[in-house]
């Protein structure tokens, strides 16, 4: 029996991606779904992929400065919430899961809530008490939820990045190095790449490698001009934009990818097996990065880097030895997929079916 559901999954690309797969595959199975969001810039880009109804919600961060925002957010979802009648809702948590969480419990909407990082923000540490059950991406996010119902299911990544091919202008015997900030770039992980990569364009023949090296970089709208001029001083033959279209392809290419530690990242990488160095953002929540990048380095599917303690240096050392050293990164791309869950999605819309049926049955 087909039935209507909510996926709220605004914010940035790291719980818009996620919650867009979850969405699919609700489609898939015949179901009605309408994709929330706060109405950020940055998901114009995010939800370009999506062929379905979309809802702006309006939310905001979660700021004193911003209650009144929040509270007409709240009201809108109330209203929107009334028309539509879901059976059920999902919120992949941060800010924009509060209004339409909040929205569906004054409304006995059943909620599935899904946190993303091995650390639960505060979105779903207060929304849980609102939850029929709370996904998880890691086993233990169960520690800091006590008391509450959750299931590890993984975290769904868009399947359409697997089996894409490598881009054609980058030879196959090249070393390439994908930098990635997230949908919105890293200004200090831009720095420290560029500054290591410049280095490496200088000294690779003088260290007797004959590889070339190639360089993706996603680098965000603010830094996008002045990374590919220092590229192109430095004589690195480098694909410069502000956020890459073609994931998928950027990920076949690279032998190992720099990124920041976000949930969907990690399991983006772990999807396709691709080695990572990892430099998680420091002001994270909880460091919640810290320890999403913890759980692969344990798994030795990846490496992590300090950001503050990272130098340029310390980085082009560590990419000179993996351009040398091609069976390591060979056993990490092995390791990255043992920790995969590919049908992650399948089993957040299992988890959401189920709790309307649940409520249909009482």
């Amino acid at each position: 029996m087909a039935k209507r559901f909510i996926v709220a999954c605004g914010g940035t690309g790291g719980h818009t991606f996620p919650g867009l797969a979850v969405a699919r595959e609700l489609k898939r199975r015949g179901h009605e779904v309408v994709v929330w969001v706060s109405g950020r810039s940055i998901e114009n880009s995010v939800l370009a992929g999506w062929d379905g109804p979309v809802f702006s919600t309006g939310a905001r961060q979660l700021r004193p400065r911003n209650f009144f925002h929040l509270l007409m957010s709240r009201i809108r979802c109330g209203r929107e919430m009334k028309r539509f009648r879901p059976h059920a809702l999902l919120a992949m948590g941060s800010y924009s899961s509060l209004p339409p969480v909040l929205a569906a419990a004054s409304r006995s909407v059943p909620v599935v809530l899904h946190e993303a990082n091995t650390v639960p923000g505060r979105a779903v540490c207060f929304l849980a008490r609102y939850a029929k059950v709370v996904a998880t991406t890691f086993k233990e996010t169960s520690e800091y939820l006590r008391g509450r119902n959750t299931v590890v299911t993984g975290l769904p990544v868009r399947a359409e990045i697997a089996g894409q091919p490598r881009f054609d202008d980058i030879p196959a015997d090249a070393f390439c190095v994908f930098v990635t900030g997230g949908s919105q770039g890293a200004h200090r992980v831009n720095e420290l790449a560029v500054q290591a990569l410049s280095l490496v364009q200088r000294e690779v023949g003088r260290r007797g490698i004959k590889r070339e090296l190639r360089v993706i970089h996603q680098t965000g709208a603010a830094d996008e001009e002045v990374v590919k001029a220092k590229y192109a001083e430095a004589g690195v033959n480098a694909r410069v934009c502000a956020f890459e279209h073609e994931m998928g392809r950027a990920f076949a290419t690279a032998d190992i990818v720099i990124a920041r530690a976000g949930a969907s990242t990690c399991f983006e990488l772990a999807l396709l097996g691709k080695p990572a160095f990892f430099i998680p953002l420091p002001t994270a929540l909880r460091n919640h990065q810290h320890f999403n990048a913890l759980a692969f380095v344990k798994a030795k599917a990846a490496d992590e880097g300090i950001q503050d303690e990272l130098t340029p240096r310390a980085l082009a050392n560590y990419i000179f030895h993996k351009m040398k050293c091609p069976e390591e990164l060979a056993q990490k791309a092995r390791a990255m997929k043992s920790v995969a869950v590919p049908d992650a999605a399948a089993k957040v819309a299992d988890l959401l079916e189920s709790v309307s049926k649940e409520e249909k049955e009482k």
